[in-house]
């Protein structure tokens, strides 16, 4: 039955708070795995211990509380001083894939301001394969992180080097007994290039002009074998941490470390064979087309790219007696360091062997990677590329057959499955246009019974399939009944009363159920004169169903895109400076709740009588505006070119970002939609260009001063919202006071 809602006070709070061929963008590879959004599933967490069923692994959740917990895991004994090697208790996390992780967020436990208890430092430890684990340092040999100093907030640190893995424990440090509880995030990016480890000599030290150069993998976290000089077993370190070496190898991209840290180098005169042996270890048989090595050619200090590399590929037990040989030009002219690119000719092997050859006294080595399948890699953007042919039959050591019969009946299949999953799509489309067509709505005017509500489905306005959502146009009457009598609604003395019914498809899966509840607790709490208002609800009966105002001109993108004559008139000015105010106000009071929209725009404002403006959003656009949307490495879709750099690269969305895009949604206002915003930049350059405000270098790019837009609108106003430091812009009441100030 239908329910009245009520609106209350309580406050909300929704923050959650260099390189590439693999290929990774360490700036940009920061995406929230998946403890604070719920992807990583709960049999997914796991500890040594907890306190009780209360304090459970699964409660470990950064920035979250469901309301079944205490807000952590809280292991079941006091930590204790110890010894690195003596740490016992731990929080695991089991990502289920190999991931590139670039970041950690801790928080304590805060139990709704019952629990106090929280994780001042702490260490991790982490897997490839669940058997093998190792502990993370960072580049000057530190295991101990820092972590809290309150229950509440949240801190994040930079992995320096970043870490590969599958699994990852947070141990608890302490120095003398206390209680602690951790609530935890990893950040990062899927690990695609299926290089699971690389055994190669140790690297070597030059002396250059009295300086000392130490050329070893300072990082990595195989094992060693100090008779034989070299590096083996599970390990990754220097030369797939995301970073490669400078022109002048004396110096290096990580402050404060010492010369020649970037690089792996060995001397010529070590090795009287004339070349330097590696292996590569990968997850399993993959189908290799390239390998890519960043060399140094400082040939003036003795310094060259390999005179030639020969690969063995091992699919089983042996390595093939077939190596693949190529020979590199020497370069007597740049010294800059590069990428050599191997061509592997499409051999299949889950192992490779590659014997660098000497040019010159030394050779130095900073990255390695492969790319399998046919893919393509652009460098300058963070795609990864991981097509991998399958091998049939049973024999692992089966050998691809020189011509190219497999790869052309695979194309084939390949085409024909994509033919028929087409088909299927057109003819799945034409039977639900069909039945959408025939539907009556009985049934949701069976559910939205009352004895005193009558519901009457006036127009389909859209009918939108974005995740769970149906929306009707319906003539609701004695609408009275379910308003409270103070409510400032537009028209409500009128009967019947337009209305917007969002039903919640049979079909929908738990997911879908508990974030269209979740929207109704929030719209329930919303109660501002330019905020949507929920009106009414069914929640006790399948199909779930919300109730809220109509609003008849539509969303301000529509209203304002030509040729919409409305946008004409010779008020245009001031109208259109009124509207802005107006979600301002809206905005005001959504902060005020500490409240974080987390998608602001022209599309998600909505345009009723007389001009008035409605902040909305809760998905209903999506389809409508899909291009305004972008999905990065699997995630959600997002609307970047409406969000602050800071929520784009470390997953940060706080009421300074609200800010950020509501100087975005101005500008379109002031363009009256004509286009998209950074319309002369791809998406991929839109994420590129948010690295730019990160590194701060003064080389991002702004979005341009709209026509007729006053200077001082734009440089005092617009531009501030996109201040770099999110503690440096606006408020949204500061916002409110210049707009009314500059309105005409």
């Amino acid at each position: 039955m239908l329910q009245r809602v009520r609106f209350g006070p309580q406050a909300m709070n929704n923050n959650v708070n260099h390189n590439v061929f693999h290929v990774f963008i360490i700036e940009i590879c920061r995406y929230p795995l998946g403890m604070t959004g719920g992807q990583i599933q709960d049999e997914d967490i796991s500890a040594s211990s907890q306190w009780s069923e209360s304090t459970a692994a699964r409660f470990g959740r950064l920035d979250f509380d469901n309301g079944d917990g205490d807000g952590a895991w809280c292991p079941n004994t006091m930590s204790e001083p110890q010894l690195s090697d003596g740490l016992k208790e731990y929080l695991q996390v089991d990502l289920r894939s190999l991931h590139f992780i670039t970041l950690v967020g801790t928080q304590g436990r805060h139990a709704d301001g019952m629990g106090k208890e929280f994780a001042q430092r702490y260490r991790i430890n982490y897997s490839r394969d669940g058997n093998s684990w190792m502990g993370w340092h960072d580049r000057k040999g530190r295991q101990v992180i820092e972590g809290n100093r309150n229950a509440y907030d949240v801190v994040l640190k930079d992995l320096e080097p970043p870490i590969i893995a599958r699994f990852v424990r947070f141990m608890p440090v302490t120095d003398h007994s206390m209680f602690v509880c951790m609530r935890v995030e990893l950040y990062g990016c899927e690990w695609l290039d299926g290089l699971i480890s690389y055994s190669i000599p140790d690297g070597q030290q030059m002396v250059y002009s009295g300086l000392s150069v130490f050329l070893n993998d300072s990082v990595y976290d195989g094992a060693s074998a100090e008779s034989s000089g070299a590096k083996y077993g599970w390990g990754l370190g220097q030369l797939t941490d995301g970073t490669w070496g400078l022109d002048d190898f004396l110096h290096s991209n990580i402050y404060g470390m010492w010369p020649g840290y970037d690089y792996v180098g060995w001397s010529n005169e070590s090795f009287h064979r004339g070349y330097v042996e590696t292996i590569f270890q990968f997850d399993h048989v993959r189908n290799f087309t390239t390998m890519k090595v960043h060399c140094s050619n400082m040939f003036s200090r003795g310094v060259r790219m390999f005179r030639k590399v020969t690969c063995f590929f091992q699919s089983g037990s042996d390595y093939e007696g077939d190596p693949v040989t190529f020979r590199q030009a020497d370069d007597d002219v740049n010294q800059a360091a590069r990428f050599v690119t191997v061509p592997l000719g499409d051999r299949t092997a889950s192992a490779i062997k590659c014997r660098f050859h000497f040019n010159d006294l030394w050779m130095l080595i900073s990255e390695v990677a492969f790319q399998s399948g046919n893919c393509i890699t652009n460098y300058k953007i963070l795609i990864h590329c991981n097509s991998i042919s399958s091998v049939s039959g049973d024999d692992p050591t089966h050998k691809v057959d020189d011509s190219n019969t497999r790869i052309l009946i695979g194309c084939l299949v390949a085409i024909i499955a994509i033919l028929l999953t087409i088909i299927v799509i057109i003819l799945w489309r034409q039977v639900w246009q069909k039945m959408l067509e025939k539907v009556s709505f009985t049934l949701v005017l069976l559910r939205l019974h009352h004895s005193d509500l009558k519901l009457t489905v006036f127009a389909d306005v859209r009918l939108l399939l974005w995740f769970y959502a149906l929306v009707h146009l319906c003539e609701a009457e004695n609408m009275l009944d379910f308003v409270d009598e103070d409510l400032s609604l537009a028209g409500i003395d009128e009967s019947p009363l337009l209305v917007a019914v969002k039903t919640l498809r049979e079909d929908a899966n738990k997911n879908a159920r508990n974030d269209f509840l979740k929207e109704i607790r929030i719209m329930s709490r919303l109660r501002d004169p330019n905020i949507v208002l929920l009106l009414a609800v069914c929640v006790d009966t399948d199909p779930l169903c919300m109730i809220t105002e109509y609003m008849e001109n539509g969303d301000l993108n529509q209203f304002l895109s030509p040729p919409n004559p409305q946008t004409k008139s010779g008020t245009e000015q001031r109208q259109i400076s009124r509207m802005a105010v107006q979600i301002t106000s809206g905005m005001k009071y959504l902060s005020s709740l500490n409240f974080v929209h987390r998608d602001l725009a022209t599309r998600n404002c909505l345009v009723g009588k007389n001009y008035t403006i409605k902040i909305a959003d809760f998905g209903m656009s999506r389809n409508l505006y899909r291009g305004d949307y972008y999905r990065i490495q699997g995630r959600a879709v997002l609307p970047i070119r409406w969000m602050s750099w800071e929520s784009i690269l470390l997953g940060k969305f706080t009421t300074a970002s609200d800010v950020w895009a509501f100087g975005v949604t101005l500008w379109e206002i002031l363009t009256l939609c004509k286009e998209q915003p950074y319309c002369h930049l791809s998406d991929e350059q839109v994420i590129e260009n948010t690295g730019e405000f990160f590194r701060d270098q003064g080389k991002q790019v702004y979005l341009p001063k709209p026509p007729r837009c006053p200077d001082a609108v734009y440089s005092d106003l617009m531009l501030s919202c996109w201040r770099r430091n999110a503690k440096q812009r606006p408020s949204f009441q500061e916002i409110q006071t210049q707009l009314l100030e500059s309105s005409p």
